[in-house]
């Protein structure tokens, strides 16, 4: 992370773009990938361009034509993991590319194979997750709303019935000893058993009407056991410790209603949370409590957040804003990277000194 940003941006490749993207960001220090439309908006199309200059090296296309709010863009981040790379759509495609080339190893149409009883307006839109050798992804299908694949083959592990689908991304954690996957459904929040997708726990929230799409967060409590920090818009954040058996306890530990995002997830830096939404807020970690919040053109309803141990980088409106991650409420640096205002909705990726951020019509690399 930069100390401090130069007085003109370093970028050393842009990458013109025709659709604006939603889907973040995956990058090495060879490849940059992310998901992408075609000229007539018909096919999802997954883009890989070389990490020192920018020029493609392989994009594979998808026939995926439907109407979703806020456009047909592919809105997972695709994940990288050794030669491969997994890349979602929001339309219901799943590919495992090599990364290499893009030649597809196996690929499922989840609409198809696993098809929801309600219509998706937002699309299928949680990032993969790998664990323990088990690609885990959401379906919200009755039967399978949460699926284990083999990463080789593609082939079901273990499937899990439930509701339907959230719009957030799930992770993975250990909780008092049980190994388990964590995240929102369509209403509530759960955990389910690693090996088997048992579902484990259930919790409804106060308030209907959560879209559920900021990431759940393990926080290690100061007993050394894991907890758990929700944010949503409706019900605020919370923190959740876990029964000896692995077990969310409801209600939270610590409740508040200080932070209600409603798409940005929270970030967590030593003693601090960092949160965007229309202010930039900094909570105390242990107990929530609001330490300041600051109001910035740059910073609207979503921004990206991206924090080493003394830095944090907020990614707002067409422009970088750095501050100390360390509470204190100064804005260290800025730098515009976009002419124009824009909200940049694609999460981006930083390898190295190098951050790959997307705007509405182009990908640049910066150098810092």
């Amino acid at each position: 992370m930069p100390q401090q940003f130069p007085d003109q941006p370093n970028v050393l490749w842009e990458q013109s773009l025709t659709h604006a993207g939603l889907g973040g960001i995956a990058a090495t220090s060879k490849y940059v990938v992310f998901g992408d439309r075609d000229d007539d908006d018909f096919h999802d199309v997954f883009r890989c361009l070389d990490a020192d200059s920018g020029e493609p090296i392989w994009e594979v296309q998808r026939l995926a034509i439907d109407s979703l709010d806020y456009g047909n863009s592919p809105r997972a981040t695709p994940l990288i993991v050794g030669q491969y790379v997994y890349c979602r759509g929001a339309h219901g495609h799943l590919l495992c590319l090599r990364l290499a080339d893009g030649q597809v190893v196996w690929e499922r149409n989840f609409r198809d194979e696993f098809p929801v009883p309600d219509e998706l307006p937002w699309g299928y839109c949680g990032s993969p997750l790998m664990v323990d050798q088990k690609l885990i992804v959401a379906t919200g299908n009755p039967d399978a709303s949460l699926l284990a694949l083999n990463p080789i083959n593609g082939e079901v592990i273990w499937k899990s019935p439930g509701r339907p689908l959230g719009y957030g991304s799930l992770i993975a954690g250990n909780f008092r000893g049980v190994k388990q996957v964590v995240g929102h459904d369509q209403t509530t929040l759960g955990g389910w058993d690693l090996k088997t997708g048992q579902r484990l726990w259930t919790i409804e929230p106060k308030v209907d009407g959560d879209f559920n799409v900021p990431t759940p967060l393990v926080i290690p409590g100061a007993d050394g056991s894991n907890q758990l920090m929700v944010a949503t818009e409706n019900n605020g954040i919370r923190l959740y410790r876990f029964d000896s058996s692995g077990i969310a306890i409801d209600p939270p530990a610590i409740d508040s209603q200080k932070l209600r995002t409603d798409m940005t997830t929270p970030i967590v830096v030593g003693s601090n949370v960092f949160c965007v939404k229309t202010f930039l807020y900094c909570l105390d970690a242990a107990s929530l409590k609001e330490k300041w919040r600051l109001r910035d053109k740059a910073i609207g309803d979503y921004a990206s957040l991206l924090a080493s141990p003394d830095r944090l980088l907020v990614i707002g409106k067409g422009e970088l804003l750095l501050f100390a991650s360390d509470g204190e409420k100064e804005l260290i640096s800025r730098m515009r990277v976009f002419p124009e205002n824009q909200t940049l909705y694609s999460f981006p990726a930083m390898v190295g000194r190098r951050l790959y951020v997307r705007g509405s019509h182009a990908v640049k690399c910066l150098q810092f």
